[in-house]
């Protein structure tokens, strides 16, 4: 086991980063730095020879160049156990509920993804009982999804939600420069809807450190792999994805790196996948399902952030206007589960979007002062009926309560020749009056 090295010298600081001469250290190693105020955890981001730079978690603010650095021999670790559920911790591991450190059983952050042959396809529904996410774009078990938000749509709020009634043994909600106020909302809705026992949150606010911000995913995806091994499914909720990468920009421009798209370093793609693809459903244990939001700065789609989440994920969510919009989103997946759930499920959501698309196009007309027939009276009917009974927030329904509601819909708008959907459905489902 190799010696902890102790330095008495910190060559220089500038902001959040000291730098040291120092041999036999690894990058992202962690220094314990004893100050005069006390203790403070950095963490090696740049090694060129023997200068290593340290980003220090708590600020440079009370660092002198006299402080001692010891080197710790291994990079950031969390404690995992069965204690963990209920807790919350900030992006060092450290307790915010004022509970007990957790200091037992500790695992290593950041490693690799699961080894393909460990996985299995996913071919299971993970239910949310928001009929925009069930009945529409279906979340599967072990699938990546970046919900695409703009600042100011509710997305912090729908994470809620979604953690309060998804299907999921376990949830690992893993917060980004939340306002303080985002996250005392998530520990309020959470204790308050029953979900807090199930949940472990680690939590970087707007005011904590940068570095901690960039270790959330990392300690959000380790404990999550860990209770999937032990047999449990797991939803990993994070918001938000662009400030994790904001925070990776702000380090790279102190370590002097060349910036790429926008000022982003030039890895950006990799290690978005990194924790992405963190994704799994075991084949012989559990499973790890994440959604991530990922807000999109002036509503830019091709922003480096979200562009490059796109290519990596399983499609997305797109939240506008305070709804899960039906265009736009996707879920690459859901054609692995629709056809297991109930028989009516595929043909009842394709007629349905096909006719929302046909009342948009109806919507133009009325507003650019065409007249109305009596077809399109019917679709405004139904636009009206679907965006209030549908694609509302706050609807809470189960899948089967969804698709009965969707039949309702077009029973009160259309008459079942008029539909598109096959007979022998519309002989089974259509409603009897």
């Amino acid at each position: 086991m190799r010696v902890n090295k102790v330095y008495n010298r910190i060559e220089s600081i500038t902001g959040n980063v000291i730098t040291v001469r120092a041999n036999d250290v690894k990058y992202k190693e962690l220094a314990q730095i004893n100050t005069r105020f006390g203790k403070s955890l950095a963490q090696v981001n740049k090694i060129e020879g023997d200068i290593v730079s340290l980003q220090v978690f708590a600020g440079g603010q009370g660092v002198s160049t006299g402080d001692e650095v010891r080197f710790l021999g291994h990079e950031m670790r969390v404690s995992f156990s069965e204690d963990l559920l209920g807790r919350i911790f900030n992006g060092s591991g450290e307790p915010r509920d004022k509970g007990p450190a957790l200091t037992e059983n500790m695992k290593s952050i950041g490693g690799p993804s699961v080894n393909p042959t460990k996985r299995i396809l996913a071919n299971r529904m993970m239910r949310t009982n928001i009929p925009m996410i069930d009945m529409f774009n279906t979340l599967v078990v072990s699938q990546k999804l970046p919900i695409f938000s703009i600042s100011g749509e509710p997305y912090n709020q729908l994470l809620a939600r979604i953690s309060m009634q998804a299907e999921a043994d376990v949830i690992v909600l893993g917060g980004m420069g939340l306002k303080y106020d985002d996250f005392l909302y998530f520990k309020d809705a959470l204790s308050k809807g029953g979900a807090l026992s199930k949940t472990v949150m680690f939590i970087h606010t707007a005011s904590d450190p940068t570095v901690e911000c960039m270790m959330i995913p990392d300690m959000v995806l380790a404990v999550a792999e860990q209770f999937a091994l032990q047999n449990k499914d797991v939803l990993v909720l994070l918001t938000d994805m662009t400030n994790f990468a904001d925070a990776m920009k702000e380090i790279a421009i102190t370590q002097e790196q060349v910036p790429s798209n926008r000022g982003y370093p030039g890895d950006l793609y990799s290690q978005l996948a990194a924790r992405y693809e963190k994704a799994v459903d075991f084949a012989d244990s559990g499973s790890v399902t994440v959604l991530a939001v990922t807000t999109m700065p002036g509503d830019d789609v091709t922003h480096p952030v979200p562009d490059n989440t796109g290519y990596i994920t399983e499609g997305q969510y797109y939240l506008k206007g305070g709804r899960i919009e039906p265009f736009g989103s996707l879920s690459r997946l859901k054609q692995n589960v629709n056809g297991k759930t109930r028989k009516d499920h595929r043909a009842l959501m394709d007629a349905m979007i096909r006719l929302y698309s046909s009342y948009k196009e109806t919507l133009e007309k009325k507003n650019m002062g065409f007249s109305m027939s009596r077809w399109d009276e019917k679709l405004l009917k139904y636009g009206e009926l679907f965006e209030c009974k549908m694609m509302s927030l706050s609807v809470n329904l189960s899948l089967e309560e969804a698709l009965d509601l969707g039949w309702e819909i077009l029973a009160d708008c259309f008459d079942k020749d008029e539909t598109g959907i096959k007979s022998d459905l519309t002989d089974e489902f259509w409603p009897k009056k």
